[in-house]
């Protein structure tokens, strides 16, 4: 178990499964940070870091090969590139990465939530996805998808770490993210 004071979650504050990673953090007395933009709707108010138009820029990437890497089409609207620039920043920022929403059949995650798994891969860094479909913590092993085999359930094992996901967050993954937090700190 790690010690809840020396962490630090990474995530958006968005409502849904970022939502439901920060009440996990505060209640365990860890430390948030919520990176968003100015006009965004977010329900987390708890360390809340809003990017200039400059900050934005650094995480911006290109829709075409988000698209292409993803295997679907993103339309270039202004709010959607601001929102795939501040996954950037909670990616980056965090040493391991947990998801909630749905692993589709290329190996990708549904929606948006999805450009945030794929660049985790892209880092090499650690990234765990509760699927909702499935009712179950995957791993990925730099090739496919594995469910978690941890007796009990996986644990956070990086002090800095990235909590992320679809914002229609269904009562199991809730819970999954309680239990989450309830194997992973003291």
């Amino acid at each position: 178990m790690m010690q809840a004071s020396d962490s630090i979650l990474f995530s958006g504050g968005a409502p849904g499964a970022e939502a439901a990673f920060g009440a996990c953090a505060e209640r365990h007395g860890i430390e948030e940070v919520n990176f968003t933009f100015e006009g965004h709707k977010i329900d987390r108010h708890r360390g809340v870091r809003v990017l200039n138009h400059e900050e934005l820029q650094n995480g911006d990437v290109s829709l075409t090969y988000v698209g292409r890497l993803m295997h679907r089409r993103y339309t270039d609207s202004p709010t959607l590139r601001k929102v795939l620039q501040t996954l950037w920043y909670q990616v980056n920022n965090g040493q391991e990465i947990w998801v909630v929403g749905t692993i589709l059949e290329d190996k990708t995650v549904r929606g948006g939530t999805g450009w945030g798994a794929e660049f985790a891969k892209l880092c090499n860094k650690p990234l765990h996805v509760f699927d909702q479909d499935k009712l179950g913590w995957f791993w990925w092993n730099g090739e496919d998808w594995q469910p978690s085999d941890s007796a009990g359930g996986p644990v956070i094992k990086h002090q800095h770490f990235t909590g992320t996901g679809t914002r229609t967050l269904l009562e199991p993954s809730k819970k999954a993210i309680d239990d989450l937090f309830q194997r992973s700190f003291r």
